[in-house]
């Protein structure tokens, strides 16, 4: 692990304590610039080092290891994006104001359509790295992640890629999405539904199981 990469194990303890400063200055003087600290120190501080560091190390798609002696965009990112895991009631609270996480998401680098419906308990582990066509609808607790992580005895290696999400697609409760899934414009998955690294679901897939595995691996692989 690289200096600076031991360095962003921080970042989360300074968002931290960034918020915690501008909650004591509101309690000690209410007013509308407190306010906008507040705003400030829970959504534009984490968001504005992410695009920064973006400029110098950008997020890649596909694989990379973790283990060698290189500082990774991604585990930056994480580190930056750690304390909305922590306390999910942040993005919650934007999730219930029109369009207001789809902003919220594009703000990262994400592509999103319009009137996308967002649940309040909705995941996104990797806020830069799902594309999403209009009229997507997404069920009480559905997790996309971007990411996943392998290897053994201290070699870690990562392998990432957008999730897409095609136009009119109603993603079931409890989903889960991998990274590399691509979903079809017009699908409807069942609720529980795992769809694992880079599978493609066509539109006209099987629905007959409770909890469905399709066997399309990738989309060039699909005939209709």
């Amino acid at each position: 692990m690289t200096l600076l990469s031991k360095a962003m194990t921080l970042f989360p303890f300074l968002h931290g304590i960034l918020i915690f400063i501008s909650l004591f200055c509101f309690a000690k003087e209410p007013s509308a610039c407190t306010v906008l600290f507040i705003i400030g120190a829970i959504y534009l501080f984490p968001l504005i080092s992410f695009r920064v560091m973006g400029l110098f190390f950008p997020i890649k798609e596909g694989k990379s290891d973790l283990a060698k002696d290189k500082y990774s965009p991604w585990w930056g990112g994480h580190q930056i994006q750690l304390l909305f895991y922590v306390v999910p009631q942040f993005e919650a609270f934007l999730r219930v104001i029109p369009g207001g996480y789809s902003l919220w998401l594009r703000l990262w680098g994400s592509k999103v359509g319009k009137a996308v419906y967002w649940t309040p308990n909705v995941e996104i582990d990797d806020r830069s790295m799902v594309e999403i066509g209009n009229y997507v609808l997404f069920g009480h607790k559905v997790e996309l992640i971007s990411h996943v992580v392998g290897g053994k005895k201290g070699n870690f290696s990562l392998y990432s890629k957008n999730i897409v999400i095609g136009e009119g697609t109603f993603v079931g409760a409890g989903s889960r999405l991998g990274p590399g899934a691509e979903i079809e414009a017009g699908c409807f998955l069942p609720v529980l539904s795992d769809i694992y690294v880079d599978e493609y679901i066509p539109k006209k897939h099987d629905l007959k199981y409770k909890h469905p595995r399709w066997p399309i691996k990738k989309k060039e692989d699909y005939i209709p």
